[in-house]
């Protein structure tokens, strides 16, 4: 009994002498993970950016508006009389002046018309003729000799009149332009009055904008206009404003402002444009790319580098011209503001900025974080 409890007391004391070892141990281990976690917050992690540095350039304000391009003119031809056409002289697409004979209706009826006027008539001034001579020798009453010369009178606008109708059997040109449609074939009967063709005079093209009236102080005739199509893109075609409407319409609260551009090119009428209208312009503004501002509310703001850090800087802006800003106030030449990462960036923030050296950026991190320490 005695040599039993004897070891069983040397187990347990052997246990105790374990145990004691263990916690010095399991301590340090401790203070192993805590001082990586220190580390770990201590380390700097850099958001990476890009970044565009402020440069003069030039600036402009515009008016920006959409519109579909016109012709300077157009016109619906028209058959004057009716017949059957014997020629169709254009083909759409044609260029044609003004005066140009396009169809040529069927002539017989109305020359014959005109013959049987053309008899009339010059019956008629044989009898005024002999007339008149027995009226100079009182032979015969002044209401007889009155009503012939109102007869002939007649007689020659009635000539005139059917001269005029077979005319028309020769459809002719009003406007200079190009023939944009065609409606007839020959020997097609044309009824009177019936469109069988048109003309656009695609010489010069405009489009009309209907303006707010806050810029009708900003607007005349004369600015510069710049106009891209969607059926031609990457080409910009130049114009100018023709003329500018004096009057606002109340119902709308806007003007009417004509641009007109060149014609005669690759321009046709019909083409959707997106215009821009240059009412003012800066040749050596600062500018900033328009993607650079904070999208906040209020003042206008941008992130600016300085040693490594993000900047909230606001700014004064000016005019905004495409992809660029013009800044008035808050940036100086040179500065490096931010333009892709703003979204991960607070005041104060350290930034990579892509295409820095990475080593420049990571020992003034570990210089400023050696000085925090001290």
């Amino acid at each position: 009994m005695r040599s039993n409890t004897w070891i069983a007391g040397r187990r347990r004391w052997l246990a105790l002498l374990l145990l004691a070892g263990l916690v010095p141990l399991t301590g340090c281990g401790r203070g192993g993970e805590a001082q990586a976690k220190e580390g770990e917050a201590a380390q700097v992690q850099a958001v990476p950016v890009e970044t565009v540095a402020v440069a003069r350039r030039t600036v402009a304000a515009s008016y920006t508006g959409t519109a579909s391009l016109e012709p300077l003119a157009e016109a619906q031809v028209v058959a004057k009389t009716s017949g059957v056409a014997l020629q169709v002289l254009v083909e759409e697409g044609q260029t044609v002046k003004a005066g140009q004979t396009l169809v040529r209706l069927d002539p017989d009826r109305a020359r014959l018309n005109l013959a049987q006027i053309e008899a009339r008539k010059r019956k008629l001034e044989n009898s005024f003729r002999r007339s008149d001579q027995l009226a100079a020798q009182q032979l015969i009453s002044a209401g007889d000799h009155d009503q012939l010369r109102y007869d002939l009178e007649e007689a020659r606008a009635a000539y005139r009149l059917a001269a005029l109708e077979l005319s028309y059997t020769n459809v002719t040109a009003p406007i200079s332009g190009v023939i944009a449609s065609r409606s007839i074939k020959t020997g097609n009967f044309v009824q009177i009055n019936s469109p069988i063709l048109r003309i656009v005079d695609n010489s010069r093209l405009e489009t009309t904008l209907n303006v707010p009236e806050r810029e009708l102080a900003t607007l005349e005739a004369g600015q510069p206009v710049h106009m891209q199509v969607d059926a031609l893109p990457g080409a910009t075609f130049e114009g100018r404003v023709d003329r500018v409407a004096p009057v606002i319409d109340a119902g709308s609260g806007t003007f009417r402002v004509i641009c007109a551009f060149e014609g005669g090119g690759s321009l046709q009428p019909g083409m959707f444009g997106r215009i821009r209208i240059d009412y003012d312009r800066r040749a050596d503004a600062l500018a900033i790319p328009r993607q650079a501002l904070l999208d906040h509310e209020g003042e206008p703001a941008v992130y600016v580098v300085r040693d490594g850090k993000a900047v909230r800087t606001t700014i004064e802006t000016g005019y905004a011209d495409g992809a660029f800003v013009e800044v008035r106030g808050g940036l100086e030449p040179g500065d490096a503001v931010v333009t892709a990462g703003k979204v991960a960036l607070r005041d104060g923030s350290d930034v990579q900025v892509i295409g820095a050296p990475a080593a420049a950026v990571a020992s003034a991190a570990a210089a400023e974080a050696g000085g925090d320490k001290q």
